[in-house]
């Protein structure tokens, strides 16, 4: 097992290499715009995944993917050559679908938004069907001060209003 942080270094190097390269080297013309967004590199070196994105349609999304399919025997050789590592790990393009899921995100946020100024327009000049307040207060006694003997708080638990189940001896008299 590799240092992981060998591996996020090699990771960024090769993330430059292969960007450079599709940039530079690669002429197939079925390769579109491509963007390369991020590369991980498994812990033992062994295997990188490069993800990419494609500006365009569905048909330039899956003629760039069969370009860099074609294309990763030149772009592995290329990493080895600039790292110069004993052991060129395989590469593997995975089309990225974090942009795609962003721009979801923000369709269902300007939903959300359109949505909220229709509730906003629908409130206004709105009252409520009662009262603004539907709670009910409790009265407010005005002799707080003085307590009464037999008021329920004052009680002991036996003098619930309800049967006392503690045995208790009678004195006849």
């Amino acid at each position: 097992m590799a240092d992981p942080a060998r591996a996020r270094k090699l990771a960024v190097r090769i993330r430059q290499i292969v960007s450079a390269a599709i940039e530079s080297q690669i002429k197939d013309p079925r390769l579109g715009m491509v963007t390369v967004t991020d590369a991980r590199v498994t812990s033992d070196l062994r295997e990188a995944t490069v993800f990419y994105t494609v500006y365009g349609d569905e048909t330039q999304i899956a003629d760039s993917a069969k370009a860099l399919t074609s294309a990763t025997g030149v772009l592995r050789s290329t990493v080895g050559r600039q790292t110069g590592i004993k052991f060129v790990p395989s590469l593997t393009f995975v089309a990225d679908i974090v942009p795609d899921t962003a721009r979801e995100l923000e369709e269902a946020l300007e939903r959300a938004r359109h949505a909220d100024a229709e509730l906003a327009r629908a409130r206004e000049g709105a009252s409520y069907a009662g009262e603004a307040d539907p709670y009910r207060r409790p009265a407010e006694d005005e002799d707080d001060d003085e307590h009464d003997v037999d008021a329920p708080a004052d009680r002991g638990p036996a003098d619930d209003g309800g049967e006392d189940l503690t045995p208790r001896t009678r004195s006849t008299l």
